[in-house]
């Protein structure tokens, strides 16, 4: 199974369109949002309508969480996690954190496959122990050219793919 790995959206509407375009001709079957989608409008309008399939999301530095949550109950598609959390993906353990400090931290323990986080809009990938941790950058494309990732749970590829060139 292949999972969208994104990040810091910043409301970036048009990049988000078309990742959630790319990943729906592209046959992924879960998409992760590692925080500072920002504007709660976004969820509603763009990232649930344009992905059916199952979304596991957290709010960053840059979002209402209050507001996030309650627009994520409209879609039983959305797994709102609050500030962090784990999922579990096609048997792989998953945990999501906005703060690279916070990633590493719960990566050492080695309790999960992966870890995703976000906040410096600069995409990465490593290994620490057993698990691996994805940045996949700032879809919104701030500071650093717009990117996001996808995790393959089949394999533990990961890829890192530029928006502009999709």
């Amino acid at each position: 199974m292949k999972i969208l790995v994104i990040s810091d959206s910043h409301d970036n509407v048009a990049n988000l369109e078309k990742v959630l375009k790319w990943a729906n001709k592209n046959n992924i079957e879960a998409l992760i949002h590692a925080g500072d989608l920002s504007a709660p409008g976004v969820l509603k309008n763009t990232l649930a309508p344009g992905f059916t399939k199952d979304i596991y999301i957290i709010n960053g530095n840059v979002s209402d969480p209050e507001l996030l949550a309650k627009i994520s109950l409209d879609f039983s598609n959305v797994k709102y996690l609050g500030g962090e959390g784990e999922a579990e993906i096609d048997g792989r353990k998953i945990y999501i954190t906005h703060f690279p400090p916070r990633a590493q931290a719960i990566a050492g323990a080695s309790v999960y496959d992966l870890v995703v986080f976000g906040h410096t809009h600069k995409s990465e990938t490593s290994q620490s122990g057993s698990t691996k941790l994805i940045n996949p950058g700032s879809v919104g494309g701030l500071y650093n050219p717009a990117t996001f990732a996808t995790y393959d749970t089949q394999n533990g590829e990961v890829k890192i793919f530029e928006v502009n060139k999709i």
